[in-house]
């Protein structure tokens, strides 16, 4: 029971943290139609970075430097299979029928060849592998996403997805657990988990302007593929703060072409008298052939 009051009063310390985190925003920043809340959410983002980089990521790299790959792999596979209810059911609410009957015959193949979950032989028989939960449900149904919203301690999301959660919690085995400090471990373990899976991405956020932009657009454009079943092309992130390369200068016009001048047909004169060839002026004979040119078009 003493522990259970200490973990609401260490998230009562978040919360008052994460409400108190306004931040003022980055100048020149443009601001995104889906993050009414910037201000707020980058103060929450900021205390989840702090306690990740206190907490989270160490314990995450003390679990790959001390656990073997083998094991992990177990691990993330029984993890992957106790999310199979959730999914099945999600299948259902979306009319899916083919993918629920893909899901259970997956999770009841995994959970007794499986060995309880921890190998994976349902992706050997060729059962795939679908990820749904209630948030993508709504979205299937076409309830709009509402603002993305930073949760303390959860990371990304928005109003869709946040409710979406909550329902997940009741359709996931974990939450029947009636000891309590198992259901707790169970928690804890699978967040390691999740975290030692997104230790490679570290790299990536250390190297952009703006991570908390780059998040939340990775974020969006994933759900928004995840939704739409892989219909929505996923584009290429950018990093909205960095430099962008210069445009590309327009072509350049070509110079214009001088207008031709309207010949003017000089004054009748009387014919001269003719000369002799050794008389003829030097150069006579070169313009008339270059004026015989001019008036044939050549």
């Amino acid at each position: 029971m003493r522990s259970v009051k200490h973990a609401h009063a260490g998230l009562g310390i978040v919360f008052a943290a994460a409400l108190s985190g306004c931040v003022t925003l980055p100048p020149n920043s443009q601001r995104v139609p889906q993050d009414p809340w910037e201000s707020w959410n980058r103060g929450v983002y900021k205390v989840n970075d702090k306690l990740d980089r206190a907490v989270a990521k160490p314990v995450a790299r003390t679990y790959v430097r001390a656990v073997p790959q083998p094991v992990r792999t177990g691990i993330s596979n029984f993890f992957e299979n106790l999310r199979q209810p959730t999914v099945m059911v999600n299948d259902i609410l979306q009319g899916k029928f083919l993918a629920a009957a893909n899901d259970l015959g997956r999770f009841v193949l995994n959970l007794t060849v499986g060995m309880g979950g921890f190998l994976d032989p349902a992706t050997q028989a060729g059962l795939d592998l679908n990820n749904e939960d209630f948030g993508q449900t709504l979205g299937h149904w076409g309830l709009h996403p509402g603002p993305f919203v930073e949760i303390p301690l959860l990371g990304p999301s928005d109003v869709r997805d946040g409710l979406g959660r909550v329902a997940d919690i009741y359709t996931g085995p974990t939450h029947y657990i009636k000891n309590k400090p198992i259901e707790y471990s169970l928690y804890a373990v699978s967040l390691v988990d999740t975290r030692a899976g997104l230790l490679s991405l570290d790299d990536t956020l250390k190297n952009v302007f703006d991570p908390y932009a780059f998040v939340r657009d990775a974020y969006l454009q994933r759900r928004a593929y995840l939704i739409s079943d892989g219909k929505l092309k996923e584009e290429p992130l950018e990093d909205p703060g960095a430099d962008e390369p210069p445009a590309a200068k327009p072509p350049e016009k070509p110079p214009a072409q001088p207008t031709a001048q309207p010949t003017v047909a000089p004054p009748a004169k009387a014919p001269p008298a003719p000369l002799q060839p050794a008389d003829a002026p030097a150069g006579t004979l070169e313009e008339n052939f270059g004026l015989q040119l001019a008036e044939s078009g050549g």
